[in-house]
């Protein structure tokens, strides 16, 4: 049985970041494509896979798929054999389904609110998913505690997605570095294949 190819398109300075470290996780191989901003990332031929106009996305034989969380949730099913989610039927994949989404909607929402200086009064909180940047980032810091992974003290791919934007929004002083955060991030980025995905998008960009 022939395995269908599988294509990364990124550019170093995006979000791609993320799922490379996924992709090196899986050990499966791909062929990478750079595109650049304003230019190949809005030509026809890229906008039939992703409308947007916007990386990473991937092409894994007929199938496309774009948004950070979802790759890294799909890619985790396609190579089952890397140990990235945990098993269908269990409680621990309703686990692990929380807080793929849980970083992909109120993290992710909370923090670039906060970046923007969009301030959302008490009163309208139940407007936002997040409700308040300090209650995401309780409910979080809840959840990592003393652990060193989300579900069940195994890595997955949960851990790829909430650690990259815990670790992207520390960098930049969105998220405040709480001690249980740095803990949890310094133990990530130790996994070899973070640090092979930051060497190969080192090099390009």
């Amino acid at each position: 049985m022939t395995t269908p190819g599988l294509t990364f398109y990124t550019n170093p300075k995006s979000r791609g970041r993320i799922v490379r470290w996924m992709l090196e996780e899986t050990g499966a191989p791909y062929a990478t494509e750079v595109l650049e901003y304003g230019t190949t990332m809005k030509a026809a031929s890229y906008l039939a896979i992703n409308p947007m106009g916007k990386v990473p996305a991937i092409r894994h034989g007929a199938t496309v798929v774009t948004e950070c969380a979802a790759i890294c949730a799909y890619l985790a099913d396609a190579f089952p054999q890397a140990g990235l989610a945990p098993p269908v039927h269990s409680a621990a994949r309703g686990t692990y389904y929380r807080w793929l989404f849980f970083a992909a909607g109120p993290l992710e929402a909370a923090w670039t609110n906060q970046a923007l200086g969009v301030v959302v009064p008490p009163e309208r909180s139940a407007m936002v998913g997040y409700g308040s940047f300090e209650r995401v980032l309780d409910v979080l810091e809840g959840a990592i505690g003393a652990h060193e992974y989300l579900v069940d003290d195994r890595f997955s791919a949960a851990d790829v997605y909430v650690g990259s934007q815990l670790g992207f929004g520390m960098q930049f002083g969105m998220i405040d570095k709480r001690p249980s955060f740095a803990r949890y991030l310094a133990g990530l980025e130790a996994r070899p294949a973070k640090q092979r995905a930051e060497q190969l998008d080192g090099a390009m960009a």
